[in-house]
């Protein structure tokens, strides 16, 4: 019979496998080491960007499948990029929805293809949305899991990080910009070296004897488990409890500092990328004075959105996070200049005139005006686009390192 594995060594085995996938560092090193060439990507991100509304189905949708030719008139803007697009059609969600009105039934489902999506008792239910199930996959390497940032309210509701809990998200544009940065300076990361010391700190790490040790917990291991002895059961549970969230502690105390200490080095450093230079809003204007001009005003409206953007964009650029969701538009909004049609300019009116069961029964003036509404709004996500085709990260863009999902 083989003896039991101890924890240190359970510990060790685990480490191995999670430097698993940093394999190709090593090879990096070597390279370096022989003056060859070496090409390091950074990390896979993932950006969600979603169109609040009712849209115009057959403007979004192709003909026929195959390679992309001529674009739907909707995503005609990104006309310049379509060799880097994937367009899917045919989707759909199966899932049933309870006491939901029908913002809320498309909110809750969006992102999360919830068999069910419902409220009890008030209380939102749906499922884990597909940002918030990639931010428990890659989040934990990064300042922040997610961000969740736009327009958004209690009946569109998108991210969920479990069925019953929906995540908020942040419509001003300042307080995104601090929860980011706060206490930590903006700097573009150097991915060449950062896999190069990478490299180097897993090849120490394996030669190294008995490092877990400087963790508190082993230092009070010894005494923990005496003392475990001498409790009952629920008192017992309540000490592993309270062992694992020191830990957890400690292991997100270690991640952080790590980081900055690879920021301090990136300072000195930095990736070729050119660091995207959000215009936040004076900090003597409050927000909603800004928010109530976006809902009126197209031009506040495009300003808003591109601001949003481009934090998105710097959260990628800096590795602040790796998965952000971005609403963007509002049902109450005005669209006085973008809409060429007819006399009405509120969206929510037109998306109701402009739907019906069959499109031949719709209002054929509204539903055009629905069509440019959101032609408009993916020229303003082609801005986006744009601007992550154009930030280099060292041999490819950050859009080759990105998985943008654009959707309504």
């Amino acid at each position: 019979m083989h003896p039991p594995i101890s924890r240190r060594t359970l510990l060790r085995g685990a480490g191995a496998m999670l430097a698993l996938p940093w394999l190709e560092s090593l090879a990096v090193r070597r390279a370096r080491a022989a003056g060859e060439p070496t090409n390091v990507r950074p990390p896979l991100r993932m950006g969600i960007v979603s169109v609040t509304g009712g849209t115009v189905l057959e403007s979004w949708r192709l003909k026929e499948g195959g390679p992309l030719d001529k674009l739907p008139s909707i995503l005609r803007p990104l006309d310049f990029a379509k060799q880097d697009l994937l367009l899917l059609t045919g989707l759909s969600h199966s899932g049933r929805t309870e006491n939901l009105n029908g913002h809320e039934a498309c909110g809750y489902t969006h992102l999360t293809a919830a068999p069910l999506a419902t409220k009890q008792g008030g209380k939102s239910l749906a499922g884990i949305s597909v940002d918030q199930l990639a931010a428990q996959h890659v989040g934990q390497d990064t300042f922040l899991p997610s961000l969740e940032i736009g327009l958004s309210n209690h009946e569109t509701r998108y991210s969920f990080r479990s069925a019953d809990t929906p995540v908020p998200y942040e419509d001003d544009p300042r307080h995104v910009y601090e929860r980011m940065f706060r206490g930590r300076t903006p700097v573009v990361p150097n991915w060449q070296r950062r896999a190069a010391a990478k490299a180097a700190t897993e090849v120490r790490d394996s030669a190294q004897g008995d490092s877990y040790d400087a963790s508190v917990i082993d230092l009070v291991r010894e005494q923990a488990q005496r003392l475990r002895g001498k409790l009952g059961r629920l008192d017992r549970d309540k000490l592993d409890q309270y062992l694992f969230s020191v830990r957890s502690i400690e292991k997100r105390i270690a991640t952080l500092e790590a980081r900055l200490k690879e920021e301090a080095l990136d300072a000195a450093s930095p990736g070729p990328g050119k660091l995207v230079d959000p215009k936040l809003p004076a900090k003597d204007i409050p927000f909603y004075k800004f928010r109530d001009l976006v809902y009126r005003d197209p031009e506040k409206h495009g300003e808003y959105i591109r601001l949003m953007s481009d934090l998105m964009v710097l959260a990628f650029q800096t590795d602040t996070t790796r998965v952000c969701t971005l609403a963007i538009g509002d049902d109450g909004a005005y669209f006085p200049g973008v809409i060429t049609v007819g006399y009405e300019k509120h969206c929510h009116t037109l998306e109701h005139q402009g739907n019906a069961g069959r499109v031949e029964d719709a209002d054929p003036i509204a539903r055009e005006a629905c069509r440019q509404i959101h032609a408009w709004y993916t020229g303003l996500f082609a801005e986006l686009v744009r601007t992550m085709k154009g930030i280099d990260e060292g041999g490819s863009s950050l859009l080759d390192n990105s998985l943008l999902l654009y959707t309504s």
